[in-house]
């Protein structure tokens, strides 16, 4: 009979063995649980330097406000109905590009929004190359309606595009082409603040929203509600005047109220900062220029022209509040109005060209004292 002989496995080190010690394995867990505590104290700092127009943008459709008839034709689409090509268009900051992206998001779930939304805002070239080439490109892949949740997914992509009034009318006429023959794969969305400047054939492959400018109590309702959160103190004014000041517009009113928050730290926020920040004339300059052009004398206007431009404030601003000021003086006669407001337009073109604004302004008050002269 044999014997048997038994054969010793030589012994590996430990650094080249396939399953290192538990010791290194727990180190390396220990340290990955630090790395991760590290990443939760790191994000409230960072979310401090978080824009709280991008912070506080409705993540749901629902959460828009004021805009009932495209949050009910939304919801539809999102509950499974057709998805036709949009076009939103109105005043800014009223909620277009917040809406089509909280319905992305609802609808393609946070693994697929990357994947099937392609958004080309104002910074983007608009002109046919960009057509013919990224849109159409990105529009001629299809997809699979499958979602990793289970939840609703529609066999098709996204294409926003932003400010799309400013598209060259030979971009405009390519993206007609483009639509028509991706329709099965590919959905647009066109934001714009004039529908004049979209051309016919687009327009009518669209369902128009129009985006009305907020009212007043849905500002001041969301400003309180941001400043309940970010522990801002404000008197009654300061919310009152953001909102006078914003004429609408819920991205220019949440913009202020970060910058006015910044710069009176741990202070309680008046009307007077809101105006610094704004840059809002106070009204008594206002009143004592209309008051200066109720004296007849030139010498005098010419020297409370140039001291106002001094303070620093912009001409355009103060068009705009001379404008509004003299609207709802009711000495003055329509025929009086009317040939006053022309020149204000004049002005007005003027100034975005380039003009001087010290003449530009001495040419317009001009005007309004010669008027006053008259009644």
């Amino acid at each position: 009979m044999s014997k048997k002989t038994t054969v010793k496995k030589p012994t590996v080190p430990a650094m080249f063995s396939k399953n290192p010690p538990s010791t290194t394995t727990t180190t390396t867990t220990t340290t990955t649980t630090n790395d991760k505590e590290n990443m939760i104290e790191v994000n409230p700092k960072n979310d401090r330097l978080v824009p709280w127009v991008e912070k506080y943008r409705p993540k749901k459709v629902s959460d828009v406000a004021y805009q009932d008839e495209v949050v009910a034709v939304l919801t539809k689409c999102l509950a499974g109905s057709d998805f036709p090509n949009l076009l939103f268009y109105g005043p800014p900051g009223t909620g277009k590009t917040s809406t089509i992206l909280a319905a992305a998001h609802e609808l393609f779930g946070p693994q697929l929004f990357r994947d099937r939304v392609m958004e080309l805002n104002s910074s983007d070239e608009r002109g046919i190359n960009v057509i013919r080439e990224k849109v159409k490109k990105f529009a001629q892949f299809s997809v699979i309606a499958t979602r990793s949740d289970g939840a609703y997914c529609p066999s098709f992509k996204l294409i926003i595009l932003d400010e799309c009034d400013s598209m060259t009318k030979a971009a405009q006429a390519a993206l007609r082409r483009t639509m028509e023959r991706e329709s099965k794969t590919t959905r647009f969305c066109l934001i714009c603040n004039y529908i004049s400047r979209i051309i016919d054939p687009i327009t009518s492959r669209c369902a128009k929203f129009r985006f009305k400018p907020l009212k007043d109590n849905i500002i001041v309702q969301r400003l309180q509600t941001i400043c309940d959160t970010e522990n801002v103190q404000h008197e009654p004014g300061a919310i009152t005047e953001l909102v006078k000041c914003t004429e609408g517009d819920m991205r220019k009113a949440v913009t202020f109220l970060q910058s006015v928050a910044r710069f009176r730290t741990n202070t309680v926020i008046t009307a007077i900062d809101v105006q610094e920040i704004t840059g809002i004339i106070p009204e008594n300059v206002i009143e004592n220029l209309y008051q200066v052009c109720h004296s007849s004398s030139y010498e005098k206007l010419a020297t409370t022209v140039k001291n106002v431009l001094l303070e620093g404030y912009a001409a355009h601003q103060l068009l705009l509040q001379l404008h509004d000021y003299i609207l709802g003086q009711m000495a003055l006669g329509n025929e009086q109005k009317g040939i006053i407001f022309e020149k204000a337009a004049i002005v007005d073109g003027c100034l975005l060209d380039g003009a001087d604004e010290y003449l530009q302004l001495m040419d317009f008050l001009c005007t309004v004292m010669h008027q006053l002269c008259r009644s």
